[in-house]
């Protein structure tokens, strides 16, 4: 696990000159890569590749990078893990090839040599972002992994050309200005992250998951680059539905089982100390299972812990680790220790970023650093098997309601938002005694009003973008803005046809929410501690098979991950595992009514905002005003915009 960085600038410059650029942006990520740093000139082209090492595999120099194929031709810088590389370095030694070291950047390099960079990477299992310069062809090679666990940037500086792991690099670069894209900053606000391709800035783009660009000298004078796709989601997606699985939920379960073992022992492989996150849900607890049946000793597992009962986790965590035998470490976290890392988001999410669930990744990752250099995560399982509310959620809206007839809708959405949340609160409180358990939730207020506004819609994809956006009305918010950019949610190109609405919303959260929000968080804040965690779960071959299931596999009776936690049950009782679903959350709501509240009065000023010329300052006091009151709970609005200001004063 690594970070990189690198640009082709072919205008003169003289060699100190672009040395001294390519340190700082590969300097400016010591923090994820502190074993080892490297770079590699070429002063014909202007090529730079700039390398941070964390040594999981191989940690001799052997495995120092930059690093070059035997014949020279292929030179590298990589972040990730290609964790079936000791099968693909035997087909290469069977065919007359030898290695050095014991690395997979090595295997990487001679598989490219023998095999071509689009037929490489299609036999790769795992996660990476690479850039491979062909000094042979004069080509720059920028390649991510399929479903977008590790980020690349790339982009435009003046004639050059940029690319990095994350933002900071790039700034690094002394030509780069900062010129933040207003459109897609309402983006932001609508999804609480930039969405690929986007990045906050003009010019500077995220590569999509599975995908490859390459360019050459003309690119660099047309700055006109060549994209080709080895996966797509989409693809994979609609070939499942065509070649659905044939056989009955148990021979389903016993290949799913299968295919995790082999997909959590291949992420064993490691040189250093590793172990895992542990919630005590489902999918952790599954890859945890997993990873003690193939071990042969005590995993070690961590977890983190809150006293508010409402977002403690610790518990049941605790007792699957006694269960399953693991070597545990938890930590209670008090307000204080958590609140201390909101200062240190804006750095460590170098673009806004506004999942508050940010927090407790940041202290678990600081945690588990402290004993292991590798931690296994659980992440990826509500996307493939259904685990979301929002999807029984939205599809009985849509069922139940899409037949209405708009005046009907009209009515019944006035007669609901009548009545105030406050008000509505206190009603389901009177008659939670008398109400099914699915009726029972926090905030029931706030979902009454949501449920209200979604009877506008007539169209099950603009249900769905509403149901996942934050700020509603970003053209209004942002100042200055000229168009929402397009994303998955507003164009039909190159997507599967999905007939079942529950079915198209996993798809949407594949391909968007699920590599810019939810591997985005834990990729940060992984990276931050020089921690590599790694998620079998999003094992393509996992994701794959998924799609083939049936939908009744994974959502029975309103219950989502049905055949995970059959396999989930062969290790432990479904007692340990059966409750309502928590995430990963926070106090945030009573947090910006008490002790963050100067914090937040200081950055939501009307003055600042403004000064600042980028937000419709009316619409955010009276949120906050509203939030202050306890007349609405704004939390994630208010987030967004309270991550927003903290970014732009970092590095605004």
């Amino acid at each position: 696990m690594c970070r990189i960085a690198g640009f082709w600038d072919s205008r003169p410059n003289n060699r100190s000159f672009r040395q001294d650029i390519i340190i700082a942006m590969r300097d400016s990520l010591t923090y994820g890569g502190p074993d080892d740093a490297g770079f590699y000139l070429d002063q014909e082209t202007g090529v730079a590749l700039g390398h941070r090492r964390l040594a999981i595999l191989d940690l001799s120099p052997l495995g120092h990078q930059p690093m070059f194929s035997s014949s020279g031709r292929f030179g590298m810088v990589y972040n990730g893990e290609v964790y079936n590389y000791r099968s693909i370095a035997k087909e290469l030694e069977a065919k007359g090839r030898t290695f050095k070291g014991t690395s997979d950047s090595e295997v990487i390099l001679e598989a490219i040599e023998e095999w071509g960079i689009e037929k490489t990477i299609g036999r790769f299992i795992g996660m990476f972002a690479l850039a491979v310069w062909d000094t042979q062809e004069k080509v720059l090679h920028l390649i991510r992994d399929r479903l977008g666990i590790k980020p690349l940037y790339y982009g435009w500086i003046n004639d050059a050309f940029v690319f990095a792991s994350e933002l900071k690099a790039i700034k690094a670069h002394p030509h780069f200005i900062a010129s933040i894209d207003r459109d897609v900053l309402g983006l932001y606000f609508r999804h609480n992250y930039v969405p690929a391709p986007y990045s906050i800035y003009k010019d500077i783009f995220k590569l999509m998951p599975g995908q490859i660009v390459s360019l050459n000298r003309t690119s660099l004078e047309t700055k006109q680059v060549n994209f080709s796709n080895y996966w797509s989601a989409a693809e994979i997606i609609q070939n499942g539905l065509e070649e659905p699985y044939q056989g009955p939920l148990e021979e389903a379960q016993e290949e799913l089982e299968a295919l995790l073992m082999d997909a959590v022992q291949l992420r064993l492989i490691s040189d250093v100390p590793l172990g895992a996150f542990l919630s005590g849900g489902i999918d952790s607890s599954t890859v945890v299972a997993l990873m003690q049946a193939k071990a042969g000793q005590k995993v070690r597992t961590f977890s983190i812990g809150f006293e508010q009962t409402a977002y403690n986790e610790a518990p049941y965590a605790k007792r699957v680790a006694e269960h399953l035998g693991t070597d545990h470490t938890e930590l209670y976290v008090t307000e204080k220790e958590a609140q201390g890392i909101i200062p240190l988001l804006p750095y460590i999410y170098d673009e806004p970023f506004a999942d508050s669930s940010q927090i407790p990744t940041c202290v678990l990752s600081k945690l588990t650093r402290q004993y292991v250099t590798v931690s296994l995560s659980g992440d990826g399982g509500d996307e493939l098997f259904c685990g979301y509310d929002r999807y029984t959620w939205g599809n009985e809206i849509w069922r139940k309601m899409g037949w209405m007839p708009s005046w009907m809708k009209m009515f019944l959405r006035t007669l609901l938002i009548s009545v105030s949340p406050l008000s509505w609160d206190y009603l389901f409180d009177k008659m939670s005694q008398f109400l099914p358990m699915v009726l029972k939730t926090s905030r029931p207020g706030d979902r009454v009003h949501k449920l209200a506004e979604a009877l506008v819609f007539d169209n099950r994809s603009n249900l769905y973008h509403w149901l996942v956006s934050h700020w509603r009305d970003p053209l209004s918010l942002v100042k200055e803005i000229t168009k929402e950019p397009a994303t998955a949610f507003n164009t039909k190109e190159n997507q599967p046809s999905l007939k079942n609405f529950i079915q198209e919303m996993q798809f949407l959260d594949l391909i968007t929410y699920l590599p810019d929000d939810i591997l985005t968080k834990v990729d940060r804040a992984s990276m931050a501690v020089a921690l590599e965690a790694r998620v079998p779960l999003l094992d393509h071959r996992v994701v794959e098979f998924a799609w083939r299931l049936p939908l009744s596999f994974k959502l029975q009776n309103g219950t989502g991950k049905w055949i995970l936690r059959k396999v989930l049950n062969k290790y432990v009782p479904e007692k340990l595992f059966e409750r309502p679903k928590m995430g990963f959350g926070i106090p945030i709501d009573s947090w910006l009514r008490g002790p963050l509240k100067g914090w937040a009065e200081d950055l939501l000023s009307q003055d600042r905002l403004k000064r600042e010329g980028y937000l419709n300052q009316e619409m955010v006091g009276l949120k906050w005003q509203e939030h202050l009151s306890g007349k609405r709970n704004w939390q994630y609005l208010l987030w967004d915009v309270l991550m927003w200001e903290s970014w732009l004063e970092t590095w605004g």
